[in-house]
């Protein structure tokens, strides 16, 4: 087995890299394809990762992956299952691809805002508007006695 590498991005700009010693694989029957052999091989595969203990995160990085997978995690540990392909080996590698995709997203800063001013033209356009809305309620009402 060997470490996952997290490429390089905001939240870590040096990138990742997971001991394979913190990652736990699980291998049981897929369904789908395989013909005779999807009975006797188990090439569906779990991989897990606990957030809280591994060495691969700062301090930083684990709350933010701990506060934006709790969906995800059962206590605070992630699995992530794949079972799209035939072989176990692929099934590995996907698992692990996944795994790495998820961490870079859920380790990113959160973006920020900038609060913007309204152009001239659409504060123009939005009173045009409602001059118009407000034309068309004034002919609905009921006529004067006038």
């Amino acid at each position: 087995m060997e470490d996952v590498n997290v490429p390089a991005g905001p939240g870590a700009p040096g990138g990742l890299r997971i001991p394979a010693g913190e990652l736990i694989e699980q291998f049981s029957h897929a369904s789908g394809p395989g013909g005779q052999g999807v009975n006797t091989t188990d090439s569906r595969v779990q991989l897990s990762l606990d957030l809280a203990t591994t060495t691969a995160l700062n301090e930083t990085q684990r709350r933010r992956a701990l506060e934006r997978l709790a969906a995800r995690l059962t206590g605070t540990v992630l699995t992530i299952s794949a079972s799209e392909h035939r072989s176990q080996r692929r099934n590995r590698s996907a698992a692990r691809q996944r795994l790495a995709v998820v961490l870079r997203e859920a380790i990113a800063p959160p973006a920020i805002r900038r609060p913007t001013k309204p152009t001239l033209g659409s504060l123009r356009r939005r009173a045009e508007q409602q001059r118009r809305r407000s034309e068309v309620k004034r002919n609905r009402r009921r006529p004067g006695l006038d």
